[in-house]
């Protein structure tokens, strides 16, 4: 899982819409789950997007995502993405 963040990040930072320094890549296993195809075996992406970005954007994002996804993860049964808003009033971010 480590090269799929890798290539992802990688991906996403060649994209015009973000700063290579603003793009987290994380990777978090579900210990239960049951889904409706098989094989028993998924991956889900949510893509955090500061408000604004318009629907061709995110819809680019999100398939370039899915895309790189399916590549790297041929075996995976069910891969899917979703892009969810983040509204810039509310959110907060602390660095060293």
């Amino acid at each position: 899982m480590q090269l799929v963040c890798e290539k992802l990040f990688t991906e996403l930072a060649g994209s015009p819409v973000f700063e290579a320094s603003d793009i987290k890549v994380r990777a978090k296993p579900v210990a239960y789950f049951r889904i409706g195809t098989d094989p028993q075996t998924f991956v889900h992406a949510t893509l955090l997007l500061m408000e604004g970005r318009d629907e061709a954007t995110r819809t680019t994002l999100n398939r370039t995502i899915i895309e790189r996804l399916r590549e790297l993860l041929p075996d995976v049964g069910s891969i899917t993405v979703q892009d969810l808003e983040i509204e810039r009033a509310t959110y907060l971010k602390n660095l060293f």
